[in-house]
């Protein structure tokens, strides 16, 4: 009998998240783990997106046709250059599929966004994951692992689930020594959180370069997490391809509407980024004034270090879980000792804060 099998890839596709389990059956009532806007999106966005389930038994045909336009006026961009999908991951799924295959691999930094792997074990591809530097990526170390074998380059700028980031300096130096048939991938879900002065946006490098894209999402600071549209931007054959292998019709009309909306409530935008950089702020210094190590974050997350065996990130992810909160831990090793913190809203953050406190100092 002659049985059906998949890709032997698809068999080293392993989870990347590690939840804490609800003891109770209660849901979390602070969620802080998905890294999604706690603010929402405008409401714009939100009765943009009522106002389209009218007819929602239509199929939305081409939704670059609507939402290049919009997305290439806001950002200055050509949107001849521009194409949409299932968020950012469904692109840089496509990214895979298109250019990696047996005997072909994907550099990556080994502590980068932990999903990217599963998108090459996928297309039968290796995966190269090369040390970082306190969470940051290498460019050095990325350098070095190029080989004949090499067709992308990943990057998270800024990245996940660290937060770190590369400066433009450093980003051009890791494009400049690649081949010009190695595709440096840009994954700038987090660009809108930056404030660090020497951050180069990526579409810059994008513009000047013909194997170079860029990777952004609608799921961030725009609040639009669950309508799940993502767009990239770069060379006109690169999108080709990547458009050749979309699903049909990959975007749903209530969520490109809503993208739209909120993009061009910029008000809104404004405060996200605003209250996301003092919530950032006064989580850090809050976790460092408790004698916690935190990485320095350039996203809406906050990586916070629990070194001790007994009061472990494993321990107060289980203690915050019981007391309604969620957080998160990831899967790989590197990241035993480590929970990650969405950024929330104020009485979110204090209520994390309290119970991290209450936790180091023993009380259940």
């Amino acid at each position: 009998m002659v049985i059906a099998r998949a890709k032997s890839g698809i068999d080293k596709i392993r989870p990347h998240m590690v939840g804490a389990p609800i003891e109770d059956g209660s849901p979390a009532s602070i969620l802080l783990n998905s890294n999604e806007s706690v603010y929402g999106p405008s409401p714009n966005a939100r009765a943009a997106a009522r106002a389209a389930m009218s007819e929602i038994e239509r199929y939305l045909e081409n939704p670059d046709r609507l939402l290049t336009p919009a997305i290439g006026a806001h950002f200055g961009l050509d949107e001849s250059r521009i194409t949409t999908g299932q968020g950012s991951d469904d692109l840089l799924a496509r990214l895979a599929r298109a250019y990696l295959g047996p005997g072909t691999e994907l550099i990556r930094s080994a502590n980068g966004y932990l999903k990217v792997p599963n998108y090459v074990y996928a297309n039968d591809a290796d995966v190269i994951s090369v040390p970082d530097e306190g969470f940051k990526p290498s460019v050095d170390q990325m350098i070095a692992a190029l080989s004949e074998r090499t067709r992308i380059v990943y990057l998270a700028n800024p990245e996940n689930p660290a937060g770190t980031y590369l400066n433009g300096a450093e980003v051009r130096r890791l494009h400049a020594a690649l081949p010009e048939d190695v595709l440096l991938v840009i994954d700038a879900a987090y660009e809108e959180y930056v404030d660090a002065d020497d951050y180069e946006p990526a579409h810059k490098l994008v513009e000047e370069a013909g194997n170079v894209v860029m990777c952004r999402t609608f799921s961030k600071i725009y609040g639009l997490a669950g309508a799940r549209v993502g767009w990239m931007f770069g060379p006109p054959d690169i999108l080709d391809s990547v458009r050749r292998i979309a699903l049909t019709f990959p975007v749903a009309s209530p969520s490109a509407v809503a993208a739209i909306a909120a993009l061009e409530d910029q008000a809104h935008t404004r405060f996200v980024y605003e209250a996301n950089r003092c919530g950032r702020n006064w989580l850090s210094s809050e976790m460092q004034a408790l004698g916690l190590t935190i990485v320095p974050s350039q996203a809406n997350f906050l990586l916070v270090h629990f070194p001790d065996p007994v009061k472990s990130a494993k321990a107060v992810d289980l203690f915050l879980r019981r007391k309604g909160i969620a957080v998160r831990r990831l899967a790989s090793p590197a990241y035993k000792d480590y929970i990650r913190i969405t950024i929330g809203r104020p009485h979110e953050l204090q209520a994390v804060r309290n119970g991290i406190a209450e936790f180091l100092n023993g009380r259940s």
